[in-house]
């Protein structure tokens, strides 16, 4: 499923459809060592997807421990992006010197709950998704899942909070959206994929190096 979103030759990825028991270093245990048995296998199965991702690239095993507000901390020269939902689990790495970020994130095909739109979206954004014809997608929720993968690639270039309402998302039907950026940094936006299969949303956002340096 991943696979579908992402840009050919660029990347290192790993993906799993439930979230079984998975060894982890010592050092990852003692992050989740008071968590609950839920977020220990979803953690644990994202760690999982992350190393075979980075083995890919040729990344030797390693504990992948927590950076700054809990994203991984990946090895030097790495740029990824880890994601886990119910019944899902994926990881998409790269060369720092190729790809300047990535973001994903997956979510259930489902509605989102009662109230959470209005908090997560603008005026345009709700008037955009009101124009999509439905087409078994949940578009609310992909609208939430393309905004968690636009703050996973925007947070490791620039160490700051993005709100939902900073970031104006355009989704189309045919598989690809735009962000357009609404605060001041490195970048002015994101282009993106997502796709639906599996009763599952899955969103990408793999920046080239290149248009990090223009600014794009």
């Amino acid at each position: 499923m991943i696979t579908e979103v992402l840009p050919v030759g660029r990347t290192g990825w790993a993906e799993r459809f439930d979230h079984a028991p998975s060894d982890l270093f010592p050092q990852e245990e003692a992050l989740v060592a008071r968590a609950v048995e839920k977020r220990r296998r979803e953690f644990a199965t994202g760690r999982w997807c992350a190393r075979r991702a980075l083995a890919q690239l040729g990344v030797a095993r390693a504990p992948i421990l927590m950076g700054e507000r809990g994203a991984p901390g990946w090895p030097p020269g790495i740029v990824g992006s880890i994601t886990h939902c119910p019944g899902y689990a994926a990881a998409v790495v790269g060369r720092s010197d190729r790809v300047a970020t990535i973001g994903v994130d997956a979510e259930p095909d489902e509605p989102l709950p009662e109230g959470v739109l209005g908090e997560i979206s603008l005026p345009a954004e709700r008037d955009r998704l009101a124009r999509l014809a439905p087409d078994g997608v949940a578009w609310e929720r992909l609208l939430f899942c393309v905004k968690e993968a636009v703050y996973k690639a925007w947070f490791p270039l620039t160490q700051r909070w993005l709100d939902f309402t900073e970031a104006d998302a355009d989704l189309r039907p045919d598989g690809s959206f735009t962000v357009r950026l609404l605060v001041d940094g490195p970048v002015s936006g994101f282009r993106g994929r997502w796709r639906a299969e599996h009763n599952l949303l899955v969103a990408a956002i793999v920046m080239p190096s290149a248009e990090a340096r223009s600014g794009r």
